[in-house]
């Protein structure tokens, strides 16, 4: 049976296509998801996915219900296309992420109307939406520092809208790593009430959760937008690592948290293939990004109030 999508707001943001993680070697971030986190590649297995107007190369990888674009731009780079500037100013790091709309006209116009930039496949403005865009990206200046693909379609050969997803699903839970399900992706911001404004004004998106992070010395919020959930987080400690991450590049995506069913069977896993980890409490394992090319990745068997994902 395949994955039960939900969807928010007027215009039904729905499944989050996938996060994407900028590199410079397609090939060798590919191996490392597949043999660390024992993802499986589904666009750009035999050969890497290159797409001109963009002018970068790729590949998508499943990771239980998480979809990871890993993209690097063409060579030479050209920093005056949107991948190649992200990959000049930033390096190797988390990107974005992507959602499925139903109705991406109506979302674009929404945003338009409220004062969002819109940006075009491949760069430029749209000042009106055409019924025949396939994705657009809304400005991170608008949203809180979030880059976010809006997307009409799904991906082509998504596992998770295949009739044999439970199944595959069930060989994550069971694996070394134990993953269940993404458990949310984490926003660092300057601001935190007017980031979940922008969000909750602009994307239709409902609070679900608020409190302190005594670990990652933070103060946080999670939304519920799509299929999934954001965290957005304002740390309280100038310099801890979020505190640094927000200190050098504003408002951004931080890191991404699994939900894990055997926490000690996911450190023992990552340890043994090279991953240094840190046990921040009983629950919650954070894994080093020196070791996932940048990428801070976290794993936990804590529970999120209200999670509307929660079985």
């Amino acid at each position: 049976m395949q994955k039960t999508v939900t969807t928010t707001g007027d215009h039904g943001i729905g499944i989050m296509i996938h996060v994407v993680h900028m590199t410079d070697d397609v090939a060798k971030l590919t191996q490392f998801y597949e043999e660390v986190f024992l993802g499986y590649t589904f666009l750009g297995q035999d050969e890497i996915n290159f797409l001109p107007n963009e002018d970068r190369w790729a590949t998508l990888i499943m990771i239980g219900d998480y979809c990871v674009e890993a993209m690097a731009p063409n060579q030479p780079v050209n920093p005056q296309l949107p991948v190649g500037k992200f990959y000049t100013k930033f390096g190797q790091h988390l990107h974005s992420v992507g959602y499925k709309v139903d109705d991406l006209e109506g979302l674009g116009d929404r945003l338009i109307e409220q004062g969002v930039y819109i940006g075009k496949p491949g760069g430029g403005k749209i000042e009106k939406m055409d019924p025949e865009t396939v994705y657009f990206y809304p400005s991170p200046r608008d949203t809180a520092g979030l880059m976010v693909e809006m997307c009409r379609t799904d991906m082509p050969d998504d596992p998770r809208l295949s009739p044999y997803w439970t199944s595959m699903a069930s060989m994550w839970r069971n694996s070394p790593l134990t993953i269940d399900r993404l458990a949310y992706v984490t926003l660092g911001v300057k601001d935190l009430e007017q980031g979940v404004r922008r969000y909750v004004d602009t994307m239709q998106a409902v609070p679900v959760h608020e409190g302190i992070d005594d670990e990652i010395q933070a103060k946080y919020q999670i939304l519920h937008l799509g299929d999934c959930l954001l965290r957005l987080v304002e740390p309280l400690d100038r310099t801890s690592d979020l505190g640094k991450h927000v200190e050098q590049w504003g408002n951004m995506i931080y890191s991404v948290t699994f939900k894990v069913v055997d926490l000690d069977s996911a450190e023992e896993w990552l340890n043994r293939k090279g991953v240094k980890t840190e046990r921040l409490r009983p629950g919650l394992l954070a894994a080093n990004p020196e070791d996932t090319f940048g990428a801070p990745y976290f794993f936990t068997t804590e529970t999120v109030p209200n999670d509307p994902f929660e079985s």
